[in-house]
């Protein structure tokens, strides 16, 4: 069975699901204590509602596929990740609310430190502040002119992100990434993943020579790194596949654009994760599937920063009663894939969830972690069907067949 099968089972309620998502949740066990970080938090919230809930394991991608975090947030939403993979320059256009068009290119940019010898010493440049990255981005953008009728723009997303959009006819997305994704390695050269990109490749490559130029004079963004090369793609909205009334609350551009991507409304920017609590207690009578998406989580994981990974679940646990108190018809609290802070990146391990609900068959999980979600009722589950069983529990599907 495919994901898009509950499309055609919808039925229009007024029932309200909330999707919880904790970025990166999923962790392997610290060698010294031999507990994740979700089993090591305390979390007396999240196990209160693991008790009597639906409980298991969620696959975002497949057996031993590390995903990246555009396709498990699709495959989160019900859409086949993929079939409907997205490159993230195309979700950092979205996330800003970039005005695209047809003849558009999208890439991610990092900017990023070299030596100098030409190896890649930091992929992030010391995680430069936003201001910073605004007066880069207007230097390349005063300062690079490419010898072909393409037009650049670059956008400022947040701290080392920023966009690359080049606009001109006939440029392919079919390019990979510049990025050695690690350090002590040079940025590899533009490369065609299809013959007919040997012009964009031709057209990048310029660039690129001229962006070294242009910021061989900063101190530690004296690079950029592309990622994710994305062409424009109009994708059908949650609105008319589920009859679903969508907010997201979201700090992070990225998971903003996949949200706008999806037809979801995206709610202003927020300055903490409690704030984004209250502003979905305060939203909650004006829509019916809410997406409140915590990021420091996959952060804390990726910096390799167990302890400050725990410390952002146990912020969460505390504010549940946030959620809870509103009675959602459904709740679900997971995660988009997991970033082990003991690997400090994403891995293929799969996602604990809770699916709360008065529909749901209780099974025995009496705690919230990782091995103790192997022995819920759900069992292991591909990702792209979580969305189906939200919709069923709460009274959103009708019945197949006869």
């Amino acid at each position: 069975m495919n994901s898009e099968f509950v499309d055609r089972l919808v039925m229009e309620q007024d029932t309200k699901i909330i999707f919880l998502l904790m970025d990166g949740l999923g962790g392997l066990p610290k060698p010294e204590t031999g507990e994740t970080e979700l089993e090591a938090a305390h979390t007396p919230n999240l196990d209160a509602l693991a008790r009597g809930s639906l409980c298991g394991l969620l696959d975002p991608i497949g057996y031993g596929i590390t995903p990246g975090s555009g396709p498990a947030h699709f495959a989160l939403f019900g859409y086949d990740p993929e079939k409907n993979n997205v490159g993230r320059g195309l979700l950092a256009a979205a996330g800003i609310d970039f005005p695209m068009g047809e003849d558009d290119l999208f890439a991610r940019v990092n900017f990023a430190t070299i030596n100098d010898h030409g190896m890649v010493t930091d992929r992030r440049a010391g995680r430069i502040d936003s201001d910073t990255n605004r007066r880069l981005c207007e230097k390349l953008h005063r300062e690079i002119n490419l010898s072909r009728n393409v037009d650049v723009f670059f956008e400022t997303v947040k701290e080392h992100r920023a966009l690359l959009t080049l606009r001109g006819k006939g440029l392919s997305d079919a390019i990979a990434d510049t990025d050695p994704e690690a350090t002590g390695k040079p940025p590899l050269p533009p490369q065609q993943l299809a013959g007919e990109a040997q012009e964009t490749v031709r057209i990048i490559a310029e660039l690129l020579d001229q962006a070294g130029r242009v910021l061989a004079d900063e101190q530690q963004a004296n690079t950029i790194l592309l990622r994710g090369f994305a062409r424009y793609r109009k994708y059908p909205s949650l609105r008319d596949r589920f009859k679903i009334d969508p907010l997201a609350i979201a700090n992070y551009p990225m998971y903003r654009g996949i949200a706008r991507l999806l037809g979801m409304e995206v709610h202003p920017l927020t300055d903490s994760i409690a704030a984004e609590f209250d502003a979905l207690r305060d939203c909650f009578d004006s829509h019916t599937f809410f997406f409140l998406h915590v990021k420091p989580t996959d952060s804390r994981g990726e910096d390799g920063d167990f302890e400050a990974k725990v410390r952002v679940i146990e912020e969460v646990d505390s504010l549940l009663p946030r959620l809870t108190s509103l009675k959602p018809d459904v709740l679900v609290v997971t995660g988009d894939h997991s970033t082990p802070a003991i690997m400090a990146s994403h891995s293929w391990h799969p996602v604990p969830v809770i699916l709360a609900s008065a529909t749901a068959r209780p099974d025995r999980v009496e705690t919230f972690g990782e091995r103790a979600c192997i022995a819920g009722g759900m069992g292991r589950l591909p990702m792209k069907y979580l969305m189906g069983l939200a919709l069923a529990h709460a009274g959103r599907l009708t019945k197949f067949g006869a």
